[in-house]
Parts: C-alpha cells; sequence; structure tokens
C-alpha cells in the first residue's frame, strides 16, 4: 500500500504546481474569497495621493483622474520642441509623420511606398499608413495648408504642432489607455489577486512610464498604438483566446515592425497552449490540437490579407500586386542601413568601441552573426517557458509576461539595425511585471526603467528635451518615494538577496549620476566628440544585460 502510495505520488509530479500557482496565481479557485496581497507601495506618495479613493465606490473616480493627470503630464511635455525642429531641409520624425499624413492623402495607394524616397520615404507598414490617411484627412479638412502635397514641407506652425500632439494623445487614448487598463484588471486583479488601490498604483506607474511618453509626446511619434495592439493580444492569450490573441498581435506588427521583438515567443507561448499535460511526455505529444493550430495559422494569413487588400486591389495585375507587397517589406526591413544607427545601447554599438566590425565583415556576414546571436540569446526563455507549459496543468500567468520581456530584450541587445528608441519594446513588458511580483523586484523594475530613460538621453539631447527627461523622470521616482529614506530600501534602492545584482544596480546609478556632471560640466575633446554618449550607451547596455539575466533567473525559478 506504502509502494503504491509513492508510486501515485511520483506519477503526480508532472502536475505540479508553483508555490505561486498554490496562492492562486495558476490554479482555478475562485480568487474573490481569498486575502488580498499586501500593498508594497503603501508609504509611497503615488499611494498617499490615491488612498483617498480606496473605498470601492470611488475607485472608479481614481481611474478617471489618473487619465485626465496622464494626459495633462504628456500634454506638458508636448508643449517642448520635437523632433528635427528647425532643422531644414529634411527635419525629423515630426516631419516624418506629417509627410507621411500629406502623400497618403494626396497620391495614389499604389505609390505611397515608392513616393520620394529620398526624403521622407514612407517605411512603416500599412496600418500605420492608414492611420496617417484618417488623421491627414481631418487634418486637411481643418487647414488645407498644413498638408499641400510637397508645398508644406517643413511646415512647423503652432496649430499644426498642435494638431499632431493631439493626435498622438488621442491615440493613445483609444488603443493604449484601454489596453493598459485591461491588462492590469485581468492580471493584477483576477489572476494575481491584487486589491484595487494596488492596481491602480500600478496602473499609474505604468502611464507615467518617462520613455514612452518623452518618444510619444515629446520627440514624437506613435509607439503607443503599436504597445496598445500588442497588449490586447496579450489579455487575449493568457484568457486562452489564441485567435483573436492572433489577430491583435498581427495588427501590431503591421502597425509597426518592431512588434516583431515578440514574435518568436508568441509563437512558443502559442504553440505550448496546443498541448495538454499528461504523466509522460510521449502522452503529453499525443495530444497536440493540430485543429487549434491550422485554425490559428489561417487566422494570421487572413488578417495579414485583410490589411494588405486595400493594396491588392489597387493593383492592376498581379504582378504589380507582388511588386507592392516586396516594395512593403523593403522599406520596413532596410538592412542597407548598416549595424546600427546613432549610438544605440546594445551590444554592436558597445563593443564596437573596440571591433569595428564594418572593417573585417561585409554586410551579408554580419547580418549572419547578428542573426546567430539573437537566436542564441531568444533561445533560453522560449525554450524554458515552453516547457514550464506544456508540463504544468495551471502554468503561472507572469510565465507570458516573463518571456515577452526576456524575448523582447534579447532582440534589442543583438538584432541588426536596432534605433535607440526601439527600448521602448521590452520595457512595457518589463513594466508590467510590477502586477506579478513582491515588493523586492520593484527595485530592479524601477531600475531598469530609469536606465531605459537615461539610455534615452543623448538623442533627447539632440531634440532639446532635457528638461522633459529630468522632470518625468525624477516625478516617477519621486511618485514611488524615492527621495523618502523609508522607502529607498524597499521600492526604490535595492532589498535583494543577490548581492551581485545589488551592487550592479548600486554602481549603475553612481555611473549614470556621473556621466550627467561630466556632460553637463565638460566637453568632450575634439577628438572624441561622442565620448559622453559612449560612456551613456556602455552604462547602459551593462545594466540591461544584467537585467536579460535576472529574467532568465526568474523564468527558471517559476
Amino acid at each position: 500500500m506504502v509502494r503504491h502510495l509513492q508510486k501515485k505520488h511520483k506519477n503526480s509530479n508532472y502536475l505540479r504546481s508553483g508555490p505561486s500557482e498554490q496562492q492562486g496565481t495558476g490554479s482555478k479557485k475562485d480568487l474573490s474569497s481569498s486575502v488580498k496581497k499586501p500593498n508594497p507601495f503603501t508609504g509611497s506618495p503615488l499611494y498617499d495621493l490615491l488612498q483617498v479613493f480606496e473605498r470601492p465606490q470611488d475607485q472608479w473616480v481614481a481611474r478617471y483622474i489618473l487619465i485626465l493627470s496622464i494626459v495633462l503630464l504628456k500634454a506638458s511635455v508636448g508643449l517642448g520642441l520635437f523632433s528635427g525642429q528647425g532643422e531644414l531641409p529634411i527635419n525629423g520624425d515630426f516631419e516624418a509623420q506629417r509627410h507621411w499624413m500629406e502623400l497618403t492623402i494626396h497620391i495614389p495607394l499604389t505609390s505611397w511606398y515608392f513616393f520620394d524616397l529620398r526624403y521622407w520615404g514612407l517605411d512603416y507598414p500599412p496600418l500605420t499608413a492608414y492611420h496617417l490617411w484618417a488623421f491627414g484627412k481631418i487634418g486637411s479638412f481643418l487647414n488645407p495648408e498644413w498638408f499641400v502635397l510637397g508645398l508644406s514641407r517643413g511646415n512647423e506652425s503652432v496649430l499644426l504642432k498642435t494638431f499632431m500632439r493631439l493626435s498622438c494623445l488621442l491615440s493613445e487614448l483609444v488603443f493604449y489607455v484601454p489596453a493598459v487598463m485591461q491588462l492590469t484588471s485581468y492580471l493584477g486583479g483576477r489572476k494575481e489577486n491584487l486589491s484595487r488601490i494596488h492596481q491602480i498604483v500600478v496602473l499609474a506607474l505604468i502611464f507615467c512610464q518617462p520613455c514612452l511618453i518623452l518618444i510619444d509626446n515629446g520627440h514624437f511619434q506613435y509607439n503607443s498604438v503599436m504597445l496598445g495592439l500588442f497588449l490586447f493580444s496579450v489579455i487575449e492569450l493568457l484568457k486562452g483566446n489564441l485567435v483573436l490573441a492572433s489577430v491583435w498581435f498581427i495588427c501590431s506588427i503591421l502597425f509597426k515592425q518592431m512588434a516583431l521583438y515578440y514574435s518568436p515567443f508568441i509563437f512558443v507561448f502559442i504553440l505550448s497552449r496546443l498541448f495538454t499535460c499528461k504523466k509522460t511526455i510521449s502522452s503529453t505529444i499525443a495530444t497536440f490540437q493540430f485543429g487549434k493550430l491550422f485554425v490559428v495559422s489561417v487566422t494570421v494569413v487572413v488578417t495579414i490579407t485583410v490589411i494588405l487588400f486595400p493594396f491588392l486591389i489597387a493593383a492592376r495585375s498581379g504582378t504589380e500586386a507582388a511588386e507592392q507587397v516586396l516594395q512593403i517589406l523593403k522599406r520596413m526591413f532596410p538592412f542597407e542601413r548598416g549595424l546600427f544607427e546613432d549610438k544605440v545601447a546594445n551590444f554592436w554599438c558597445t563593443s564596437n568601441i573596440l571591433i569595428k566590425y564594418a572593417t573585417i565583415f561585409n554586410g551579408g556576414e554580419l547580418k549572419a552573426i547578428s542573426l546567430i546571436l539573437t537566436l542564441t540569446a531568444i533561445f533560453p526563455p522560449c525554450a524554458m517557458i515552453f516547457w514550464k507549459n506544456i508540463r504544468r496543468l495551471y502554468p503561472p500567468p507572469e510565465l507570458a509576461i516573463y518571456g515577452f520581456s526576456a524575448t523582447a530584450w534579447a532582440f534589442f541587445l543583438f538584432l541588426f539595425q536596432v534605433h535607440e528608441k526601439t527600448v521602448l519594446v521590452p520595457l512595457i513588458p518589463s513594466t508590467l511585471l510590477l502586477l506579478t511580483d513582491n515588493s523586492s523586484c520593484i527595485s530592479v523594475i524601477q531600475w531598469i526603467n530609469n536606465i531605459a530613460a537615461f539610455s534615452l538621453y543623448p538623442l533627447l539631447k539632440k531634440d532639446g528635451l532635457v528638461l522633459q527627461y529630468l522632470v518625468c523622470t525624477l516625478l516617477v521616482n519621486w511618485l514611488l518615494g524615492g527621495f523618502l529614506r523609508k522607502n529607498w530600501k524597499s521600492l526604490l534602492m535595492p532589498n535583494l538577496q543577490s548581492q551581485a545584482l545589488k551592487f550592479v544596480i548600486i554602481l549603475s546609478y553612481m555611473a549614470v549620476f556621473a556621466v550627467h556632471v561630466l556632460d553637463f560640466v565638460i566637453t568632450p575633446p575634439m577628438q572624441y566628440p561622442d565620448l559622453w554618449t559612449i560612456a551613456n550607451t556602455t552604462v547602459s547596455f551593462g545594466s540591461f544585460s544584467w537585467f536579460y539575466l535576472w529574467l532568465l533567473y526568474k523564468i527558471y525559478h517559476l
């Protein structure tokens, strides 16, 4: 009898749930009757500001006040300069977005991706083009002079700037804000069992993320739309709606190709959910649902076809339709531009200080090396989470967030042709970890947000957004209690078991402070004009690499 029980216990190990699942993160028990997790933000200025809305009947008010406050913050940042302001003849991203509105409303759709590629050729996917066409139509109705074909180039009037800033805010309110609120409620409330006020505090921190505010509302882009579509996909993924998750994710990619950073992991995650956990590997493999895989595959193809349909029907022949699709792909993936642009905090730019890759390898070799390193870096998180998903009945939902974060960081660190602004892609899922972990990890997550903002400093300085950078970064750290000594160890300064990570965080903060002081006080020597920028990228790359390793460690122990 004893042997029989031991054998039964041994065979049941494949069904085991981790500690987090036993507490409710991955089980099916009703979380509404369990005790809410303690709020680690108690005592922070942000909690003090929001705790007056702690009563259930007042919490909806907190959300509306929070949204209005964030709109005010973003609008305030938008009062500053934007990318390339006054820098004729090419200007910057602001002029690029305005020009794309101009061309999409004036020239035939079949010419969108071929028009004047020497100026600001359209190099974003079709959903971005449709999005800009819509705002171009609205703007042209309000004032046709803003978008006169060819004659409106370099237009930087106050009213046009106001319209463009409002278009960005409206896009965020339609796509990004609802996605973050839904994900916070579903993951933080239903899955992680956080109290309502705890969810609202995390919601405020996500909305106050400096990097997205400074890039979209300062520098000027529409990254929030792509990120919102991605977050809608994550919500459906956590709910088990694989088909709808695929639709949202394809929309995210076809709005901005940077969403491809998430693609290997979402493929692996969906694949893992097509198995049903059994006692043995062979019996688990036998449960693979080919029908669901077929449905998801068809969904992906149909979604892409629907989005490209206007281009396909506008073409006069099958050959022209193929040329349209090929040109869109060429514009989306400009490999001829080189290994990296400007100074970005990834492996290639940092190591290029010592190894001049362009003089050793040709373009094809660099692409191959970059691909190998990227695949090597994305393999560990994808493999570990795939295994955990197929060997557990109820894997913890935070696995998905960790997986998206680690995979996106791997792409950012090693991929060919990375921009400094691309740090937004891994940073969003990393910030969502505030919903899934305990107070000991808050300092790590806030640290990587601070480093990410620091990595954008050279770009923001070029744009004339140093004041906005300082205010946004200091604001979110103050809200967390960064200037209150009693909160240092719990919320901002590292209170971690890992002495190595604690040392890295403290050392990196010291390096950030030193680089800023040097940049403000000392002009770099003429022979090394980018000295402080290189120091910035080196500190940032080292920090990002440590964070990536920390994510792998957390995934392994989940």
